[in-house]
């Protein structure tokens, strides 16, 4: 079971300065946790109920040195932050921040993404597609919130994120710089790249003038029906579907 002290201390990680001031992020769920389980990141702590424990007892003697607490499902869901949480919780440490690499291949640039299912929609949509690199703009929603860390889906496993301000980001890579607008170019009429920096802008606000002044190219998503505009995780998937190479 957990002491109030442990209570306090996981649930404290539903807010970002908590997690920033401890260096950690919580991973939920058995899919989720069983990709981070079986792969070699450090885990610091393990949470979960004893069926859980019982159906995973060969990743567990893998970690058998990691803090494991095995608690009923009432103590669970009192730490959890899902509405039905499902047999296991992790506590993660955060990699170690570093700077944006300059390298000849697609990134995604997020220029402020505030919505948590959107933010990890798109990390799962770059996971997908081997986009390996995703700038956010330090006015985007944290990328370790644990929405963001569900909607991903293991993808912060896999996909490299950064917080870097976008100008400064786009001047530095010789890049085509592709911004996702109401005014762009067709993308049906576009060629696919073998590298570039996709654009995706705040859900309301769309892209900033600094940004899109930045752009080397616009792109819209032509639409037939009544709809005022798509959602940013499905306008890039539909994006990286038609401009990535096949």
């Amino acid at each position: 079971m957990l002491s109030k002290a442990q209570n306090k201390y996981i649930r404290s990680l539903t807010q970002q300065k908590f997690r920033y001031e401890h260096n950690v992020f919580i991973v939920e769920g058995e899919k989720i946790a069983h990709e981070w389980l079986s792969g070699t990141g450090d885990i610091q702590m393990i949470i979960g109920t004893s069926e859980w424990a019982d159906d995973n007892a060969g990743l567990l003697r893998k970690h058998a040195g990691t803090e494991l607490h095995i608690v009923k499902e009432s103590e669970l869901a009192a730490v959890s932050s899902l509405q039905a949480p499902n047999g296991v919780m992790l506590i993660v440490p955060m990699p170690a921040a570093r700077p944006v690499p300059v390298v000849s291949e697609w990134y995604m640039a997020l220029d402020g993404i505030q919505d948590p299912g959107n933010m990890g929609t798109i990390i799962r949509i770059a996971d997908w597609f081997g986009i390996r690199h995703v700038v956010c703009a330090p006015q985007c929603v944290d990328v370790y919130n644990p929405k963001v860390v569900q909607s991903a889906m293991g993808g912060h496993l896999r996909v490299n994120i950064y917080e870097a301000g976008l100008p400064g980001f786009l001047a530095k890579v010789s890049l085509p710089a592709i911004a996702a607008t109401l005014d762009g170019e067709n993308v049906y009429e576009m060629q696919r790249t073998e590298a570039a920096v996709l654009i995706i802008g705040n859900e309301s606000k769309g892209i900033s003038r600094e940004v899109q002044d930045m752009a080397t190219k616009k792109v819209r998503i032509p639409g037939r029906g009544g709809a005022e505009s798509l959602n940013a995780g499905v306008s890039a998937g539909i994006l990286c579907a038609l401009l990535l190479p096949v």
